[in-house]
């Protein structure tokens, strides 16, 4: 879901780096001392999986792992993904530096919306809704990130439109592997480590 240099008009390159660079700055103030290791793991994981491209059709397609990132690290994706798609964008001209704010954005924000809407089910004893939580992180994630990048296309070029559904489309079996990868971490973590989810230790000894 790297968006290329180009293909945005200025307006719209110009807002997505304002948001990013909020939302950086947002999850740097949020974030610990103590957080950073978690981050840099998240952000290693996010490099890797969205190095592996699979074709469909004249495009391709890879993981991103935005809803679990975001799950796990609340506003502190931001930076961890600006990390990742900044060392992208350097060493093997993944989206450019032009577009580092809108593809910041439109991986990013959408983590931080799954962090709020499905954290507080991550912990629930029953393991078919921990899964179903995790389940649906993963598949938003990636469902919203195409919509954000729909959007910034359609808002650059109407003549995008078409590009932007075969954005979604192709994307769906990416939603659905997402999910089955973030739902089955959510109950390993449920199990072993509850603390690496922001919420899951208060509920356990509320």
């Amino acid at each position: 879901m790297h968006v290329a240099e180009g293909a945005l008009s200025g307006p719209v390159l110009l807002g997505g780096a304002v948001l990013a660079l909020a939302g950086i700055g947002l999850g740097l103030k949020k974030m610990d001392y103590e957080d950073v290791p978690r981050v840099a793991v998240l952000a290693s994981a996010f490099f890797v999986a969205s190095l592996i491209h699979v074709p469909i059709g004249p495009s391709s397609v890879h993981l991103i792992l935005n809803g679990l990132a975001g799950l796990i690290l609340g506003w502190s994706v931001f930076p961890a993904l600006a990390v990742a798609l900044f060392l992208q964008a350097v060493i093997f001209g993944f989206g450019g530096l032009t577009a580092l704010g809108v593809n910041v954005t439109v991986m990013a924000g959408p983590g931080v919306a799954c962090h709020y809407l499905f954290r507080s089910l991550c912990s629930a004893p029953n393991q078919k809704l921990a899964f179903a939580a995790g389940f649906g992180a993963g598949f938003l994630g990636i469902a919203l990130g195409c919509l954000v990048l729909s959007l910034s296309l359609y808002l650059s070029a109407q003549s995008f439109l078409h590009a932007a559904e075969l954005l979604i489309l192709a994307h769906l079996p990416v939603m659905v592997i997402e999910g089955l990868i973030t739902g089955s971490v959510v109950v390993f973590l449920n199990k072993a480590r509850p603390d690496l989810i922001p919420g899951l230790t208060q509920r356990r000894t509320a």
